[in-house]
């Protein structure tokens, strides 16, 4: 039987890349000059530094930009957290991915209320989908795609 696995997981290496081209248009962009506008990635973790919180505002977009043309979700982002001392202001994104019980349940209820030839189990933070033909389960792939589903998915680990 046909199947494949749904997850959510980025790109190490792409978001290491996105981060160090973002960090280097920072170094050598004019209106970041004398700002101590920095970014930095390190396990799981983006932490962007600057003097002012519209330079900070500026960095966060560069930073989403460079994630954009590596092909990296920026739903991945997801939450992040300020620090602000007078000198300076940090923003620190952790980086999510998997997915977690409750947005597994709903994937996996839009899938059963729509295609009942389906068979879905949420095992290791994905979800793997099994069904008797190729065509069903591409049909699921264009369902969860068109929903409004708020994190990052990955198609993947197709078997026949």
């Amino acid at each position: 039987m046909p199947t494949f696995d749904i997850s959510s997981e980025y790109n190490q290496q792409e978001v290491v890349n996105a981060v160090d081209q973002a960090h280097r248009e920072i170094s050598n962009r004019y209106d970041f000059r004398d700002t101590g506008t920095f970014i930095s990635y390190s396990e799981n973790t983006i932490t962007l530094k600057s003097s002012t919180s519209e330079r900070m505002a500026a960095a966060e977009q560069v930073l989403k930009e460079k994630f954009a043309k590596r092909n990296v979700s920026v739903k991945f982002l997801g939450e992040f957290k300020d620090e602000t001392t007078p000198s300076e202001v940090k923003r620190f994104f952790n980086l999510k991915s998997g997915i977690d019980q409750n947005s597994s349940k709903k994937i996996i209820a839009l899938i059963r209320e729509n295609n009942k030839k389906i068979q879905c189990s949420y095992q290791n933070q994905q979800i793997r989908v099994t069904g008797k033909k190729r065509d069903d389960l591409q049909e699921v792939i264009q369902l969860v795609k068109e929903s409004k589903i708020e994190i990052p998915l990955n198609y993947g680990n197709f078997r026949d």
